[in-house]
């Protein structure tokens, strides 16, 4: 008996501490937000979740609290582990203030899986292909993904592909797929090696880009190899404490880095130059229209001094 009010107290305990650090989280949030230049912040608690807001974006608040049950029932369904948090939300009216927190004008919104916190720049919403709801579901599948993987590291390229899987292709930053970094890395073989891309992403720009395509491109690689059910293998082995090269060997009965060599290949092999023209090709159209343009000019330019030199020596 005594044992029993013991564990109880401990879980009321455990609890009540649990409580006052989310409630200092939600204040420590207020206050870095405000301090951005934000005006009034309210708070939603509903459906499970926390949604922090401006008021002219309260139906955005309400929107998700409205998809998030279906959400994580999706996300759940996909790996078959429960999501037990209560995920803190907070939405960025201006780019701005996001931009100030993150410094990256690519980003569209972030995780903090270890605060169970999702930040959204709301103004990128209706910038196609996003949508409130994709976004969201890729970053919960960030929290869900380190909520199980504790005991190992979960490399960065991994957790972002996996979330571009389950969000239909969806990062959280700008891609444009005509502009595919990947595409001339595949032509000239010069990939960023993953095991490089598991503590975190390169900062420049065109890297960060190619980072987040590698990623995207090498857990449909899986896929398409083992189905869907050799990722969920690698990372049911990695909630067990496997490393991410113990349990894709232990999925896919092949090594990491014969998996990593045999998916460059079959970018290569795709990547022809044809293909890299036809993805390219308005960029070459425009080139080309410049170029003949500079051309013209220079024949038009050439054509008046001609005549007026033989003006000039008619006169004389």
């Amino acid at each position: 008996m005594k044992d029993r009010n013991r564990k109880s107290a401990i879980c009321n305990l455990q609890s009540a501490i649990r409580n006052i650090l989310l409630l200092f989280l939600a204040a420590s949030l207020l206050f870095s937000w405000r301090s951005l230049g934000a005006g009034e912040v309210y708070l939603l608690k509903e459906a499970g979740i926390r949604v922090l807001f401006e008021p002219p974006l309260e139906p955005a608040a309400k929107q998700l609290t409205n998809i998030y049950p279906g959400v994580k029932a999706e996300l759940e369904r996909i790996f078959g582990w429960d999501l037990n948090l209560t995920p803190s939300i907070l939405l960025i009216k201006e780019s701005k203030e996001f931009q100030q927190m993150i410094k990256n004008p690519l980003t569209v919104a972030f995780a903090l899986p270890e605060k169970d916190l999702i930040v959204i720049d709301y103004s990128k919403m209706n910038i196609h292909p996003f949508t409130l709801r994709n976004i969201f579901k890729h970053e919960l599948c960030h929290l869900l993904l380190h909520q199980h993987i504790r005991s190992v590291p979960l490399p960065r390229w991994l957790d972002e592909g996996v979330a571009q899987w389950v969000s239909d292709g969806i990062g959280d930053i700008i891609l444009d797929q005509k502009r595919s970094r990947l595409n001339k890395v595949a032509l000239r073989g010069r990939f960023i090696s993953l095991d490089s891309l598991a503590r975190g992403f390169p900062r420049r720009e065109e890297d960060l880009i190619l980072a987040y395509e590698e990623s995207k491109s090498f857990v449909d690689y899986i896929i398409g190899k083992f189905g869907r059910e050799g990722v969920l293998k690698v990372l049911e082995g990695m909630k067990q404490g496997e490393s991410v090269h113990a349990a894709v060997l232990r999925a896919c009965s092949v090594s990491f880095e014969d998996l990593e060599k045999g998916w460059q290949s079959s970018l290569r092999r795709k990547m022809t130059w044809f293909t890299y023209l036809s993805y390219n090709l308005y960029e070459i159209l425009f080139s080309l229209a410049a170029l003949i343009t500079v051309y013209g000019s220079i024949r038009i330019m050439l054509k008046k001094r001609r005549r007026m030199k033989e003006e000039m020596e008619a006169e004389t």
